[in-house]
């Protein structure tokens, strides 16, 4: 049976981890580069992925088509990439849409099993990284939502151990008692519930906990784990705000070693700079968390592997990209998407 179109939306997903850790690094970064350069806003590109040259068309008796979207002032597009994987994968994908002139700051999370229109043997949206690395993962993210994605930011979660570590560790009241053994990975996520200090390898263990061996865990499900990573990077946050006050050139020096050594970004320091300055404006309360709306579906029968994929909801998709993603001056259509509906 071939796939057809049709087209929901949900709340922030539990990849807001890597978001978060690359926007205080960006704050970071933003005060860095205050001393180094000009902060301005970045450049797009003439032509960035996704979005090509269209030659002028007419439509019957020689009369114009309508004229193309045009772009919005001052409105960007970011993809933030976490590899955490042993596979040298993307685990972990959001976009960021920037809206300097509406002080808009939006990030959706794209899971990482969502099912793309592609030939590959198993077409999810994080193998596009190992088919030709951030650039793919840029197409493909461009061809299913019909946006540019103008700029990449890739980050090692490795980071974020060393974050936590670098702004001396943080109070976190753990939510529920936590007891999960994985020999496979080597990973043990031991805790009982109350409020402790973390360091960075126990801070990654609880904002990974999902449940524990026994099933039992947070009575809401993974609405509970993003709960959790949305509590813990407050604290991340504020802790890091309150070393930039006691000790604002010790805590730069940290952010931007930190930030130099696991962020890889086709942004320059000036653009990242102006990226900072326009999170700190918002702050952390004012970005808004999102995630593709879909659902889990096993798929078989459709030419290639049979799995469980995350099906997005094409009319919810088309609804949150133009509330909150769209860098055009005009809504788009469900023809300008590439989703898939079995």
């Amino acid at each position: 049976m071939a796939p057809h179109r049709r087209k929901r939306r949900r709340r922030s997903g539990a990849e807001i981890l890597i978001l978060a850790v690359c926007i205080l690094l960006f704050c970071g970064m933003g005060v860095v580069g205050l001393y180094r350069c000009f902060v301005h806003p970045p450049e797009v590109p003439d032509t960035v992925q996704g979005e090509e040259e269209q030659p002028d068309q007419t439509g019957e008796q020689g009369e114009e088509t309508p004229p193309q979207r045009q772009r919005r002032e001052s409105c960007y597009t970011i993809l933030v990439s976490g590899k955490d994987d042993d596979n040298g994968g993307s685990d972990t994908n959001i976009l960021l849409f920037i809206d300097a002139k509406n002080k808009a700051f939006n990030a959706v999370s794209i899971p990482r099993d969502t099912w793309i229109d592609t030939d590959w043997n198993v077409p999810k949206f994080n193998a596009s990284y190992n088919v030709g690395g951030v650039e793919r993962l840029q197409k493909e993210l461009s061809n299913l939502l019909g946006i540019p994605v103008d700029f990449y930011v890739s980050v090692d979660l490795g980071g974020f151990v060393e974050l936590v570590d670098a702004i001396g560790g943080v109070w976190f009241d753990v939510p529920v008692n936590m007891n999960y053994d994985d020999p496979v990975q080597d990973l043990h996520i031991h805790f009982d519930k109350g409020y402790q200090y973390l360091e960075g390898k126990d801070a990654v263990k609880v904002v990974r906990f999902r449940q524990n061996n026994d099933g039992t865990g947070y009575p809401n499900g993974d609405l509970g784990r993003i709960e959790t990573q949305q509590a813990f990077l407050t604290a991340v946050a504020k802790q890091m705000l309150d070393n930039l006050g006691s000790n604002p050139i010790q805590a730069v020096k940290e952010y931007a070693s930190l930030f130099y050594t696991y962020i890889e970004t086709d942004l320059e320091v000036g653009e990242l700079a102006w990226v900072g300055e326009q999170a700190l404006n918002v702050g952390m309360e004012g970005i808004q968390f999102y995630t593709l709306p879909g659902d889990g579906a096993w798929l078989q029968g459709l030419g290639f592997y049979s799995g469980s994929y995350y099906v997005l909801d094409p009319e919810a998709t088309l609804a949150l990209v133009n509330e909150s993603f769209n860098p055009y001056d005009q809504d788009l259509t469900l023809e300008d998407m590439d989703i898939l509906v079995p």
